[in-house]
């Protein structure tokens, strides 16, 4: 029998100021931490998301002081940021919608080969950044 003297790299110590900035995380990789970091988001401004839904349904005057927070602003809190933040949990909604429903068919199918998951990680990725760009341009009032 012959033995391989090959050296592999080991890591013992991981610096996370030069090692983590070279490291490059795979399609797959992304789309699981974005599906976090939007569920958390989702689940921070819940009180938020309940003001709206609350105030867009009781009464005409709620509704008026409710579209107005988009052009005046709420209190101290420019217009321009209630829409940058509305913007958000419409991506947030969107990317946990569709990473979810990514994973349900990953599940239900059994496809998990690393091309399936890099291909539908990028489909994810494409989705949610085209339909917030397309419901973000209605909100800022582009069409």
């Amino acid at each position: 029998m012959t033995q391989l003297n090959k050296t592999r790299a080991e890591f013992r110590n991981i610096n996370a100021l030069t090692d983590l900035t070279t490291y490059r995380l795979p399609p797959a990789g992304w789309v699981s931490i974005l599906h976090r970091v939007s569920g958390a988001m989702m689940f921070l401004l819940m009180p938020f998301i309940i003001w709206m839904f609350d105030a867009s349904l009781s009464s005409e005057i709620s509704y008026e002081s409710f579209t107005s927070a988009f052009s005046a602003g709420l209190g101290f809190v420019p217009g321009w940021f209630v829409k940058l933040v509305v913007l958000a949990l419409i991506w947030g909604y969107l990317h946990h919608l569709i990473a979810g429903v990514r994973h349900l068919y990953m599940d239900a199918t059994h496809k998990v080969s690393k091309e399936f998951g890099a291909s539908s990680a990028k489909t994810v990725l494409v989705l949610s950044i085209g339909l917030t760009l397309v419901l973000g341009a209605k909100l800022f009032g582009l069409y």
